[in-house]
């Protein structure tokens, strides 16, 4: 499915704030918002598991804006050292 740019970005940017909310406070809020947004991320990039969708997502965001995969790097970097 071809998605807009800013649609699967901000689906993205959801998916990594819901995951490092989820990871450190569990509730079953945060994991229904996650998994509402994993699922929709797989549709969106065609795929049937979160690893690739994310990706998936990645790469269409990183053929469209070089910067992005830096920037995703970073915050990586950052939530790994948060936990």
């Amino acid at each position: 499915m071809l998605m807009a740019r800013p649609v699967l970005k901000n689906l993205l940017e959801q998916y990594e704030t819901l995951s490092a909310r989820h990871a450190a406070h569990g509730s079953g809020e945060s994991l229904r918002r996650l998994e509402d947004v994993s699922y929709t991320l797989c549709v969106s990039t065609g795929t049937r598991d979160i690893d690739a969708a994310l990706a998936a997502a990645r790469h269409r965001l990183a053929a469209t804006d070089p910067g992005h995969h830096a920037r995703h790097a970073r915050a990586k970097h950052a939530q790994a050292l948060a936990s």
